[in-house]
């Protein structure tokens, strides 16, 4: 019997999806497997860019909050452990004011998920706001931090700062001047030295780029994570397509922007499963690929 690309294992047994199933389905069943079989589970999501103003080219500033409601309800039968977004929350308003109640109701709109939030900064997020402003709005104490879950360790960074260590805000910066400055650096030198499990980071700007949407210093943020030995993968939004690459035994997976296009079939987020084992799993929804990555 020939069987078709529509066809996949799980569990060992082999699953055919139905003219009127596609790959969202198949996510769907990955990211319902029992919970006992898995470490940690996290929901992921990033550049929602919300804004109450018109499209503009590929980017739907409204329709983030629909699309998130799909993703909410989906973390909801899939309860993550903690639900991160990779910045660019919103998008610029006219004025600060107008730029809180935006945070404000994306934030309220995510609050539905279960599990607690982590939000990495983007440029976005700052563009009007200053970073104590965007932190007051998401109930974040610090835009670098890291904690533990299910026997794996995470970190989260800012690559929001100008080459002379200005952090962004208030439109004083340029998208291309991006940078881990050396406090940083040394600060999460430090968090690996003492992390006592394997290491997820997650970032808006990549990490595994020279190009404008890169960190200009990326590859002085790699030397870290790969003396640490320690980090299996690097989770990062930013430049809006689905990406990924492996340096130095580092899996660098760029995840797909929600703000990008219009209606529900041009949604993307995903849930990542991490096993006792170090597998990491990807499951993507809509337009977010899936990824599986064994451990080394």
């Amino acid at each position: 019997m020939t069987i078709g690309r529509r066809a996949f294992l799980r569990g060992g047994t082999l699953v055919l999806l139905g003219a009127g199933l596609d790959w969202t389905a198949a996510g769907e069943l990955f990211a319902g497997e029992e919970r006992s079989k898995q470490s940690v589970r996290a929901g992921l999501v990033t550049d929602l860019h919300y804004a109450d103003k018109p499209e503009l080219g590929t980017r739907y500033y409204r329709e983030t909050l629909t699309k998130l409601a799909e993703a909410v309800d989906q973390f909801q039968k899939a309860l993550p452990d903690f639900v991160v977004h990779l910045g660019d929350l919103i998008d610029a308003a006219d004025s600060v004011e107008a730029e809180k109640g935006y945070l404000s109701a994306v934030v309220g709109a995510l609050s539905k998920a279960p599990g607690k939030k982590h939000f990495v900064l983007g440029n976005h997020c700052v563009y009007t706001l200053t970073k104590p402003e965007f932190l007051e709005g998401v109930g974040q104490k610090a835009s670098y931090d890291s904690f533990d879950s299910g026997g794996f360790h995470f970190v989260v960074l800012d690559a929001c700062f100008r080459s002379d260590g200005t952090p962004y805000g208030r439109k004083n910066f340029q998208t291309v001047d991006t940078n881990v400055p050396a406090a940083e650096l040394d600060w999460l030198r430090q968090d690996l030295k003492t992390a006592a499990s394997k290491t997820i980071v997650f970032v808006h700007q990549r990490l595994d780029v020279s190009s404008a949407v890169g960190v200009r210093n990326a590859k002085d943020v790699r030397q870290v994570l790969e003396e640490s030995g320690k980090v299996l993968a690097v989770f990062q939004g930013h430049s809006h397509l689905n990406d990924y690459q492996e340096i130095s035994h580092i899996h660098y997976c760029t995840l797909r922007a929600m703000v990008e296009g219009s209606g529900a079939r041009n949604n993307g987020f995903s849930t990542m499963d991490i096993s006792a084992d170090g597998t990491i799993r990807i499951s993507g929804y809509r337009e977010q690929k899936s990824y599986k990555w064994s451990p080394a």
